[in-house]
């Protein structure tokens, strides 16, 4: 699966599997980098849920079904089967983790301090895969970052994280890119796994409005012209951020067969 996922140099290639003995999951999945394998992944997560689909692997009629991944149980919720398909995935526990010097970590993305959003944090947040969030003004310096390895691991020695996810408050959301090259993804046009804890990044700052049912959308990809519109919905219960649903559509682009000699 490695030596495959390497070979396609997708930022995730997904392997379905029928469900372990004793699990309810419709199938077992492991998702894999062209570097390493993932606890979880949200945009393949979504992938797998359209081919399952489109394979007539999900019982007519279901709407909710879980896919099993090496974090445990992924709860999925179809919207639409087709025309357009639209599947949403419930993330996994959010934490949060350390901060850094926020002005050496502007530094290492090429950047100024004057571009950082007022004097929010650079903190490390997860759902199963941990990202360092670095907050900036406008999309502008969102478009200008250019990740410098080595000054990112002087201003966040301890990293420990998939990647580093860069982005701009906007109305109703947020303006992204997400760079990953110790992951083997320089830049990552869609990353579902980062969208959860970005909301929940944004509702403890101030930035989104802690409410159940409320929604924001992640756009990602435009500067690298492959523009991907995450959707994110808050589950709040009792005054927290419960969980974070995120969703969006998928559709297929080829079909292949692979011969392994």
């Amino acid at each position: 699966m490695q030596t495959l996922a390497r070979e396609l140099n997708l930022s995730e290639s997904s392997f379905v599997f029928p469900p372990e003995e004793g699990s309810n999951g419709l199938a077992r999945v492991r998702i894999f980098t062209p570097n390493s394998e993932m606890e979880f992944a949200g945009h393949p997560t979504i992938g797998t849920a359209y081919v399952l689909c489109a394979l007539d692997r999900v019982p007519a009629g279901a709407t909710t079904f879980v896919l099993d991944e090496n974090i445990g149980p992924v709860p999925i919720r179809l919207e639409r089967r087709a025309d357009p398909f639209i599947a949403w995935l419930r993330t996994p526990p959010i934490t949060f983790g350390a901060t850094y010097d926020r002005e050496l970590c502007a530094r290492a993305l090429g950047l100024e301090p004057a571009d950082l959003y007022r004097d929010l944090p650079a903190r490390v947040a997860g759902a199963g895969n941990p990202f360092l969030f670095v907050p900036l003004r406008d999309r502008a310096a969102v478009d200008r970052a250019q990740l410098d390895l080595r000054a990112l691991e002087r201003a966040a020695p301890t990293f420990g994280a998939n990647g580093v996810f860069l982005f701009a408050p906007v109305d109703g959301g947020a303006y992204s890119r997400m760079f990953a090259p110790m992951s083997g993804i320089w830049e990552d046009p869609a990353t579902g796994s980062a969208t959860g804890p970005l909301g929940a990044y944004m509702v403890e700052y101030g930035l989104l409005e802690k409410r159940d049912g409320a929604r924001f959308v992640s756009e990602q990809g435009t500067k690298m012209q492959r523009r991907s519109l995450i959707h994110g919905l808050l589950h709040v219960r009792d005054g927290a951020v419960e969980t974070v649903e995120i969703g969006g559509g998928a559709v297929k682009v080829i079909d292949a067969e692979v011969t392994m000699r």
